[in-house]
């Protein structure tokens, strides 16, 4: 194995990992977090719900399987950087197109190995979620103070804006049966994949859009879409999903989506202790008692307290972890949402009933 430049990670409560740099030299920092995924680690680093998070990868070995094209959720990495025990320079998958130590460089991104995750991992989970500095040309731990003292907290940081479209686009499938207008906050490309596979004309609209703008579009549903930061940093997005579950069309929110949606009734969203991000999250359906394992990836909830005074509010699905609230819906409109990500890219396939749940509302209303 080819030798690595030194590299440091230093955390808000001073705790200092020495390890070996991967991917660009440089410095970065953002709220460290960790992923329970044995695999998929592509889709989650192009997942822009990550943006400006350090993430730790709990499996041993990154890398092994380099890249492919057409296992991107964005059109580039958006981890703030990358926190590894194991990093495979090369790949061994037939399939493979580039390693993943040349798909961090070609896209700037900071990360170290050959620490123990397990340790770090331990460490966070007792002592909660907190930003943190990663450096490949600094090993001066006062100057990294310094600069990890000017990072903002996660908790009122709006990230949405820096990865939704700035313009719209759309995707179609053969045959058209329902036009979906999706509220990009960050948005996964499996989620318009799996509306596009099942019959629908997306259109992906940019966050700031207005509903004159959606309703031009003549849509049968309304997407709102997974994304980074914290959704209660976002008034004029509650406000524009306030008005679009008033047109009583069909809707659909996932991750920040699901967060923004129970903003706009009124109900509360609470930062988390720590996240959930993985791909093994027991949820239970509350309306069918069945149980399903989920991909995850978020760092806020909404409050079960601020449910319970809101009698047009059903909650639908529970994590079976810790209780937390995982999916609700309106009593009086075809509108629901989850906590986590149905389109399970990385993850398994089980809940991919909810695009289904999504597509007979829109044939209900329009038939």
């Amino acid at each position: 194995m080819e030798s690595r430049n030194p590299a440091v990670l230093l955390l808000e409560d001073g705790t200092v990992f020495h390890g070996s740099s991967i991917g660009s030299i440089g410095t970065s920092a953002g709220e460290i977090a960790f992923n329970t995924g044995m695999t998929g680690y592509q889709e989650v680093f192009t997942d822009p719900s990550y943006y400006g998070q350090l993430l730790i990868m709990t499996t041993a070995h990154i890398g092994n399987y380099g890249i492919h094209a057409l296992e991107s959720e964005s059109n580039s990495i958006k981890l703030a950087g990358l926190v590894t025990k194991k990093f495979s320079n090369g790949f061994s998958r037939p399939a493979g197109q580039m390693s993943l130590q040349e798909k961090l460089v070609q896209n700037g991104t900071v990360g170290i190995s050959d620490i123990d995750t397990r340790a770090l991992v331990r460490h966070i989970r007792n002592k909660g979620a907190m930003n943190a500095i990663v450096s490949s040309e600094i090993d001066d731990i006062a100057q990294l103070k310094e600069k990890l003292s000017a990072v903002p907290s996660m908790a009122g940081l709006e990230l949405s804006s820096y990865v939704s479209t700035k313009t719209t686009y759309e995707k179609q499938p053969d045959q058209t049966l329902y036009r979906v207008a999706c509220i990009d906050f960050g948005v996964k490309q499996n989620i318009i994949d799996c509306l596009v596979n099942r019959g629908c004309h997306v259109k992906v609209f940019p966050m700031n859009t207005t509903l004159s703008e959606i309703q031009s579009f003549n849509p049968h549903g309304i997407m709102l879409s997974n994304g980074p930061g914290d959704p209660s940093a976002m008034p004029n997005a509650i406000a524009l999903v306030k008005e679009i579950v008033e047109t009583s069309l069909p809707v659909f929110g996932i991750c920040l989506g699901h967060q923004i949606l129970g903003l706009s009734q009124g109900l509360k969203t609470i930062k988390m202790f720590n996240g959930h991000r993985g791909i093994n999250h027991p949820i239970k359906n509350l309306r069918t008692g069945k149980s399903e394992i989920t991909s995850q990836n978020h760092g806020f909830v909404i409050s079960k307290e601020s449910i319970a005074s809101n009698d047009n509010v059903e909650v639908t699905h529970i994590h079976l972890n810790d209780d937390s609230i995982a999916g609700i819906s309106l009593k009086n409109k075809p509108v629901f949402s989850v906590q986590y990500h149905p389109e399970a890219s990385a993850g398994p396939h089980d809940s991919r009933y909810l695009f289904d749940q999504f597509i007979a509302n829109m044939a209900l209303l329009n038939n």
